[in-house]
């Protein structure tokens, strides 16, 4: 529906405007006091101070206005100068309607951006884990969020396929397999184009690798000089290497595949290679870095600055490359390539001081311009009940696959419980439990600012009752029984007319949908569409449980019902498809 608060501010603003103020001042949010009026407008104060004149008397001026522009609305002045608005049935009906009518989500579209989002980021030759899924979450939702607000949106999968573990994992495959052929210097054949091991054979040699390599000086020099051929291009390793990545990606689809996340591409660390060596060069020609202690650095410390701010190493001392090289070259190609308006990093916000330093390089670089934004979208971790980061039961990490079977073993199990789709196949009980637990998992994310820590409660979040993913599925799912139920009943659908207070109150909450869409928009916080989505099924449910729809005899109440009831859905799917949820048919 189309959003009556933005319909009010542009009325109010109006009024203000030809009071000769700021339209700004006209910006009316919901009334923190329903009892008195569904919205409200609390600029006349502020403007009035700027016009230094009574702010009674402007609002008197401004409400006088707006009751000439729009006669449907009530408007009531309170102390100073606040003005409480409500607006009437029949308009609150009419704009039902009109968004029945209309095959599209209206929005307030905001100037399209092109838009660079980067999300997901794994290791290659490391499962995914849980410290993985926010990222993924969330960067999903925010994609899609702003592809639904008209922006041309590119999402890349930045995977870590070109650092040191490459070289550990290089050095470990020598120390079990010597004869191998990428070892010897002197091949000159051709490579074997199977791998010489599996993803679990990898999984199992990197930790193994990477704690040999903490504890033992001469196996990280070892690793490092690997990592340094790889990347100089030593034929053997690069062979090698491929295996690793192609095995890795594989295993990294079906876990993105299960989460319902989706890239358009997939440029690992080792696609900006040959940029990386001639970035370095050009950055050291210009003066932008300088040599120090063997290494090369780009110093972006500010006078201003409350806290140190570190140079940024680009090249070490032995010539191998760093994190920050490859992210300052990735910025590099994605001007050229995309030339975007924004680019949005949605990474763990420990990770802000490393952004900080990188955005600051290519501002001082001219990599790009002042008006394109840079904005690292930090997340907080997900914990256990010990308040700590999520672990499995022995310790250990949870890997990402462990944790989506858990929520769907726990879905299935929660199902049973409730009796829920007994009457079904199994083919059909096996995808609701699989859409119940993807969505106990990405609401209990997504439900969280982004920037807090939460705690990973399974047996809260699973539940069909309360501020959960299943909850909001089940009240999905009633609705499209209920349409179902009536159109078997021969029941047709008709205009919205003669709303009373639960119908008033499930129509003003839709058509507030464009406005959560919004604030998430503009703070990239999903959480906003997750409370308004949970606000919207707690509606409906005190809707249906006062409006019998199927038991009602008068017809244009009935009509007028189910029409309330499509449009509770329709909105209802539109929300939940921003968050990435997909909703079952039935249960």
């Amino acid at each position: 529906m189309s959003s009556i608060r933005q319909y009010l501010s542009g009325i109010f603003g109006e009024a203000f405007e030809k009071a000769g103020l700021d339209k700004s001042f006209g910006a009316v949010v919901e009334s923190q006091r329903p009892d008195l009026s569904q919205f409200q407008c609390n600029g006349a104060m502020a403007a009035a101070k700027v016009a230094k004149c009574n702010p009674r008397q402007t609002a008197e001026k401004v409400a006088e206005t707006a009751r000439e522009l729009a006669p449907q609305l009530s408007i009531e002045l309170a102390g100073p100068g606040f003005m409480n608005i409500s607006v009437s049935d029949e308009f609150i009906a009419a704009n039902a309607n009109s968004s029945l009518s209309s095959t599209t989500l209206r929005l307030e579209m905001p100037t399209p951006q092109k838009i660079v989002i980067d999300f997901g980021g794994p290791n290659v030759a490391k499962p995914m884990h849980v410290g993985h899924l926010r990222s993924s979450i969330i960067g999903d939702s925010l994609q899609r969020l702003l592809r639904r607000l008209g922006h041309s949106v590119v999402t890349d999968n930045h995977i870590g396929d070109w650092g040191t573990q490459m070289g550990m994992l290089i050095c470990k495959m020598r120390e079990e397999q010597p004869s191998l052929p990428y070892f010897d210097e002197k091949y000159s054949g051709e490579y074997p184009k199977d791998a010489p091991c599996s993803i679990a054979d990898l999984e199992r040699m990197y930790p193994q690798a990477s704690a040999h390599c903490k504890t033992d000086e001469v196996a990280m020099a070892e690793a490092v000089k690997a990592t340094d051929e790889l990347q100089k291009g030593r034929a053997g390793y690069i062979a090698l290497w491929k295996h690793f990545v192609a095995l890795s990606v594989e295993t990294l689809k079906k876990d993105f595949d299960a989460l319902g996340v989706r890239f358009d591409h997939w440029y690992g660390e080792s696609h900006y290679t040959s940029a990386m060596r001639e970035l370095t060069e050009s950055l050291r020609r210009n003066g932008c870095a300088v040599e120090s202690e063997g290494a090369l650095v780009m110093h972006v410390a500010r006078e201003d600055d409350k806290a140190p701010m570190p140079p940024v190493l680009l090249v070490k001392s032995g010539g191998g490359f760093l994190y920050a090289t490859s992210d300052i070259a990735t910025i590099d190609f994605r001007m050229k390539e995309f030339a975007p308006d924004r680019i949005i990093y949605v990474v763990d916000k420990r990770q802000s001081q490393h952004f900080e330093q990188v955005f600051r390089a290519v501002r001082i670089a001219s990599i790009v311009k002042s008006e394109t934004g840079l904005e690292h979208t930090g997340f907080g971790t997900v914990n256990g009940p010990d308040g700590k980061p999520f672990k499995t039961r022995a310790g250990g990490v949870m890997r990402l696959s462990d944790l989506i079977t858990m929520v769907t073993d726990k879905a299935r199990s929660r199902m049973t419980e409730a009796e829920i789709g007994s009457n079904l196949s199994d083919a059909e009980k096996e995808d609701i439990a699989v859409k119940v637990g993807m969505a106990t998992l990405k609401f209990a994310d997504l439900s969280n600012h982004r920037l807090s820590d939460y705690v990973f409660d399974l047996e809260k979040f699973s539940c069909f009752e309360g501020k959960t993913g299943p909850y909001l599925l089940y009240t999905a799912v009633r609705i499209k029984s209920i349409m179902r139920k009536a159109a078997d009943a021969g029941f047709a659908e008709g205009p919205i007319t003669g709303i009373g207070e639960p119908e008033r109150k499930l129509l003003l909450i839709l058509a507030s949908l464009t406005d959560a869409i919004n604030a998430a928009a503009e703070n990239l916080a999903p959480n906003f569409l997750c409370d308004y989505a949970y606000s919207l099924a707690q509606e409906f449910n005190r809707f249906y449980n006062d409006c019998h729809i199927m038991r009602e005899e008068n017809v244009e109440r009935r009509s007028s019902w189910l029409s309330i009831a499509k449009l509770s859905l329709l909105t209802m799917e539109s929300a939940l498809d921003i968050l990435g949820i997909s909703m079952p048919d039935r249960m």
